[in-house]
C-alpha cells in the first residue's frame, strides 16, 4: 500500500542518515602513528647520539673513530707532558696519541727546524727536551716539528744559509761553483798525468 511505502522509504532515509553521520565522524577521529615510524625515529637520534660521542675536534679538525682517519693541519700547535729521559721514540709515541693518529711511529721523525731553513732529523735516541732546552727558549728562533719521514729532506746549515737568496743570486753561486769544480778536476788531471809520465821515466831507465 502508499502507507508501507512511505514508510519503508523513510526507513531508507533514517539508515542513509545513520550512515553519513558515522562517516562524518570518522573523519573527524584522530590520526594515530605507526610503531615502525618511531622505532625508524628513535633508531635515527640514537645513530647521531652515537657518531657525536665517537667524534672530537683538534683545532677545527674532526676525527672520526669508524673510519680512523685524522691528519692535523701544518703548524698545528700542542702540550704534551715529558721529562729529560725521554727518548724520541718515547715522545712521539705520545704526540702521535694526543692527536690521535693511528700510524705507526716508524713513519714519523721529530725535526728542528730554525727559522733559517735548516732542519735536523733527531735520532731515536736523542733527547728532546734537552735538544729544545739547548735551543733556547725563543721559539721565533726554532721549533720542533713532527713530520712524515718519506716527505721531509734534512738541510744542513751550510744548504740554509742559501735558501733565502733570491733565484739570480743563486745561479751566480751555482756558476761560480762550476768554475772552481772545473779548476779543481783541472789539477787533479794534471797531478796525475805528472806522475804517469815520472812512472814510465823510471821504467826506461
Amino acid at each position: 500500500t502508499a502507507d508501507d511505502q512511505s514508510k519503508d522509504f523513510s526507513e531508507e532515509k533514517e539508515e542513509a542518515g545513520e550512515e553519513q553521520q558515522e562517516s562524518t565522524h570518522s573523519d573527524r577521529l584522530p590520526r594515530t602513528k605507526s610503531d615502525v615510524c618511531g622505532r625508524r625515529i628513535n633508531g635515527r637520534r640514537l645513530g647521531i647520539r652515537r657518531v657525536q660521542r665517537n667524534r672530537c675536534s683538534f683545532n677545527g679538525h674532526f676525527y672520526n673513530h669508524k673510519t680512523a682517519v685524522f691528519t692535523p693541519a701544518f703548524g698545528s700547535v700542542t702540550n704534551v707532558r715529558v721529562n729529560s729521559c725521554m727518548t724520541t721514540a718515547q715522545v712521539m709515541r705520545v704526540l702521535l696519541y694526543k692527536f690521535k693518529i693511528e700510524n705507526s711511529p716508524d713513519e714519523f721523525s721529530l725535526y728542528i727546524v730554525h727559522t733559517s731553513g735548516e732542519r735536523h732529523q733527531l735520532k731515536p735516541n736523542d733527547y728532546p727536551l734537552a735538544l729544545r732546552v739547548l735551543q733556547g727558549p725563543c721559539e721565533q728562533v726554532s721549533k720542533m716539528f713532527l713530520m712524515e719521514t718519506d716527505q721531509v729532506e734534512e738541510v744542513t746549515h751550510d744548504v740554509a744559509q742559501y735558501i733565502k737568496f733570491e733565484l739570480p743570486v743563486l745561479q751566480s753561486f751555482i756558476a761560480k761553483l762550476q768554475e772552481e769544480e772545473e779548476r779543481e778536476m783541472q789539477k787533479l788531471k794534471k797531478r796525475y798525468i805528472d806522475m804517469q809520465r815520472i812512472i814510465k821515466k823510471c821504467m826506461r831507465s
